[in-house]
């Protein structure tokens, strides 16, 4: 489990943001970072010498830099690379509180979602409109936030397929309920056959496991805020039986449920 506390509390500066459709004779000559520099390239290719090591770069890669690192690049003439480019700093360097650290060079896809977000956040940095300051750091983070889930934690809750969204978002509304592989692609107007196809593709895991995880992070949010038993958590999470809820939740987590109650409230049944 990726330890998130120290970067919980990072409140991003932002210094230089561009989307950027390079000329053919872009580069950047080699030189140092100052703090943090995050490049998504979403078109074209791109050869980046990061630290002496040469990558050859193009759609759906991501370059994360941090201060020291030393960096030069390349377009090419026959396939000129599109990408967003945001250079930022921690508010209170001060009190050294660091963003998510994530792989020099990492292949994500190209993600709609991602894609999206960098988009609106591109047009509120250059209109500059009252409050875009807060704004502007509100959605870097939601980017930083959407890669510790695919770069750090393996989640892909979000895509970028509106069908598998809606799906995802019902579940979220609906979790206590019965829900049937049948219902959800009739939401959708899909074969069920067809519907678990793209939701694994999409997702990474099967309808049945995203439902579980939802249901059992649902569970453990209702056990750490006291008030209720295990068997009572696993009820109202959809879960008919408090055993098989029980051996999900330590699979899943890593510990049994009743860990989560607070302990003035823990009493023999919760043991």
């Amino acid at each position: 489990m990726v330890n998130e506390t120290r970067f919980e509390d990072f409140i991003p500066e932002i210094d230089y943001l561009v989307f950027r459709k390079c000329p053919p004779d872009w580069r950047v000559r080699p030189h140092f970072i100052d703090d943090y520099e995050m490049t998504y390239i979403i078109a074209g290719n791109a050869r980046y010498t990061i630290n002496g090591k040469a990558h050859e770069l193009g759609p759906g890669d991501l370059i994360y830099l941090t201060r020291g690192d030393k960096k030069n690049a390349i377009t090419y003439p026959e396939s000129l690379m599109h990408c967003f480019s945001v250079n930022f700093k921690s508010k209170y360097s001060s009190l050294k509180i660091p963003p998510p650290v994530f792989p020099q060079v990492s292949h994500i896809g190209r993600r709609q979602d991602i894609i999206d977000m960098f988009r609106e956040l591109a047009l509120s940095w250059t209109l500059r409109q009252d409050g875009y300051i807060m704004k502007t750091r509100g959605l870097l983070l939601l980017i930083l936030h959407r890669l510790s889930e695919i770069l750090l934690y393996n989640v892909n809750a979000t895509t970028g397929d509106y069908r598998i969204n809606k799906v995802t978002r019902h579940i979220t509304m609906h979790y206590a309920e019965r829900l049937t592989v049948k219902n959800l692609a009739s939401i959708v107007h899909l074969d069920t056959g067809y519907l678990g196809h793209l939701f694994r593709q999409e997702t990474g895991m099967t309808i049945h496991q995203y439902i579980t995880q939802v249901r059992v992070r649902n569970a453990e949010n209702m056990l750490q805020s006291g008030g209720v038993k295990v068997y009572e958590a696993a009820e109202q999470c959809g879960f008919s039986d408090v055993y098989h809820f029980y051996r999900l939740f330590k699979c899943l987590r890593g510990f049994p449920p009743s860990r989560c109650i607070p302990k003035e409230t823990l009493d023999d049944d919760d043991e």
